[in-house]
């Protein structure tokens, strides 16, 4: 639990916010939304103590742990499973499973846990400080954009682990569906000051919405009294007989407190420009297969028609070839087999990774936006500038000195100087806000052509698209429904239990008597763990209860301040929780030697089935 009392901090003569309040309750998982510049990672460094507020105070209970994503990397250890298992405790050093589990949900394999660390891409090194911190079981988490690093797969895996985690967390992130199922609270950084709900991100900007109309009422109504009242003063202080009137009026102007203008970010709100077609198919792929060398085959015999009004995704984990293959279709690497047919009216427009590395640094954003279309007129190209947040003398900003996100509206900002009826999209969102996902998301559904999106996100994905390339362990396969469909119908893999393996028939009349034994035996070997189970977990529940009740004791003493109390409960809590803990350690190793003996028999049984 954290507190922040009238925190402000500004950079130079750049003030990011003031005067923020937050007191953080048990078990609160805080959304933190803001547009981008508002403060929101400066926010999270001052609650590390990398930064210090220039006034306020931010209080942090004595031995309570915050843990946060590091950007940076620093591995000693060969292998990926000594490297993460650091991260454990002294006393909890031999949970290996521990980090197995979490390692497999953020996408690593049985092979991987033998690698160096070193030799992982960046965004999988990523994926290893993620690992470790959440293996030191803080008290609070702070995640600034963990997705940026994570597939689909391991996004919905991350999700579920943050719903069940038994600790408080404040979360940054563009991606909107992600954010709303973990977060119980919303807070946002809003015109350098906070704004704090319970509830989503839906709730939170209807509720601004509703705040921000209400004052903009009452700022009519006051200007109107203003006015009033300089027209009254005006009038009547030149005369004796109504001075004194309107020096009360003087006073009572000056005593008011006025009302600003409220201050609208720039939003990103645009439309691609649609180039009409005859044509109802407007790409046609047939058997594409490709691969590096003709023994590292990334994808085989690909096929599918795009028509007009039509948009796919291409959806899988990391490293599958998700990318390649719209790189393929693109033209810009050359397939091992198939045909790739476009109707002779297609145009497309393409925004990906590797096209932003073909900006010229050298240019500045207006001469990028006249590379592709230079009959556009400087009043065109300027006002796709202001579409894409560059206005006046910002749109002559030089390439290389722009962020990541900057190129990529430069990249979409290219495509809206075109003419197209085809998009090809990889990973849109990235380095977009929420505000201007939401803009995309518009964008690409009002979009007359046709579209080809890879994406992680499941919000976009369920938005826009008709039908799916699902790149899995064996390879890629194209899905004729939507996301929702392809959920409910196949899955992934890695979230699919695996099917009971098949009966082998065996004459039971010979082996009655062999069934009978081996079921008494069975009987007689489990009995005994199966006590100790429910002995623990009886045991556990009882300490659970106890755990609630001064949860609650200790809820109440914090808000009356009754800090003697709060400590003396803290320490009970923490005294619970190490209990609950080292029996449900107990547990696990009792019920993982039963699970093993019950594999072990009902294997022998089936044999004998």
């Amino acid at each position: 639990m954290i507190e922040l009392v009238n925190v402000s901090k500004s950079f130079a003569s750049n003030e990011l916010f003031s005067e923020l309040n937050l007191r953080m309750n048990y078990g609160n998982k805080i959304g933190l939304v803001g547009r981008n510049g508002s403060g929101k990672s400066t926010l999270f460094k001052l609650i590390l103590g990398e930064e210090q507020p220039d006034s306020g105070e931010i209080i942090i209970p004595k031995g309570y742990k915050i843990g946060a994503l590091k950007q940076y990397l620093h591995f000693t250890e060969k292998t990926l499973l000594d490297e993460t298992a650091l991260a454990l405790s002294e006393d909890d050093k031999y949970s290996i499973y521990k980090v197995e589990k979490i390692l497999f949900g953020l996408g690593f394999s049985h092979e991987d846990l033998e690698k160096d660390p070193l030799s992982f891409s960046g965004g999988y090194q990523i994926r290893i400080n993620l690992a470790k911190l959440l293996l030191t079981e803080p008290s609070m988490l702070l995640l600034d954009e963990p997705t940026n690093y994570l597939d689909i797969v391991s996004l919905r895996w991350l999700k579920e682990f943050l719903k069940a985690f038994d600790g408080e967390v404040i979360l940054i992130t563009h991606d909107r569906d992600f954010m709303d199922s973990v977060s119980t609270h919303t807070m946002g950084i809003i015109r350098k000051g906070m704004f704090f709900i319970k509830g989503d991100t839906h709730k939170f900007y209807e509720q601004l919405s509703a705040n921000e109309e209400h004052y903009e009422k009452q700022k009519v109504a006051q200007d109107k009294k203003i006015k009033e009242l300089e027209d009254f003063i005006s009038r009547n202080k030149a005369r004796a007989s109504t001075a004194a009137l309107a020096q009360s009026k003087v006073k009572q102007l000056e005593k008011m407190d006025v009302l600003e203008d409220l201050g609208y970010d720039n939003t990103l709100n645009f439309d691609f420009k649609f180039k009409d077609t005859p044509a109802k198919i407007l790409l046609d792929v047939k058997d594409v297969s490709f691969g590096y060398t003709p023994d590292n085959v990334l994808f085989r015999d690909i096929s599918f028609t795009l028509q007009k009004g039509e948009t796919l995704g291409i959806i899988g984990k990391n490293g599958k070839g998700k990318s390649t293959l719209l790189n393929v279709i693109a033209g810009e690497l050359k397939a091992l087999s198939g045909n790739i047919e476009y109707n002779n009216s297609t145009t497309f427009g393409h925004f990906g990774q590797t096209n932003i590395s073909h900006l010229n640094p050298k240019n500045t954003i207006i001469d990028e936006i006249y590379s592709v279309n230079s009959k556009l007129g400087e009043g065109n190209v300027r006002g796709i500038c202001g579409l894409m947040m560059f206005s006046g003398d910002n749109a002559k900003k030089k390439i290389s000195l722009l962020s990541g996100g900057e190129k990529s509206r430069v990249m979409l900002g290219k495509i809206l100087a075109k003419e197209v009826n085809l998009l090809f999209l990889d990973e849109p969102t990235n380095h977009l806000d929420m505000d201007s996902i939401e803009a995309l998301t518009k964008a690409i559904k009002n979009f007359e052509g046709s579209s080809i999106i890879v994406t992680h996100s499941e919000e976009l994905l369920r938005a826009v698209c008709d039908r799916l390339i699902v790149f899995a362990s064996e390879g890629a396969t194209y899905f004729d429904g939507t996301y929702d469909e392809f959920l409910e119908k196949i899955g992934w893999e890695d979230e699919v239990n695996e099917s009971k393996p098949k009966k082998v028939k065996v004459n039971k009349q010979e082996n009655k008597k062999l069934r009978s034994a081996l079921v008494l035996e069975k009987s007689k070997a489990l009995s005994p763990m199966k006590k100790e189970i429910d002995h623990i977990e009886s045991e556990i529940v009882k300490i659970e209860d106890l755990l609630e009740s001064t949860k609650s004791a200790l809820m109440d003493a914090t808000n009356k301040t009754d800090n003697t109390k709060v400590l003396e409960l803290s320490k009970v809590v923490s005294k619970y929780e190490k209990e609950i803990e080292d029996k449900f350690e107990i547990l696990t190793a009792t019920q993982y030697k039963l699970d093993e003996l019950t594999v072990e028999y009902d294997k022998k049984l089936q044999e004998l089935s």
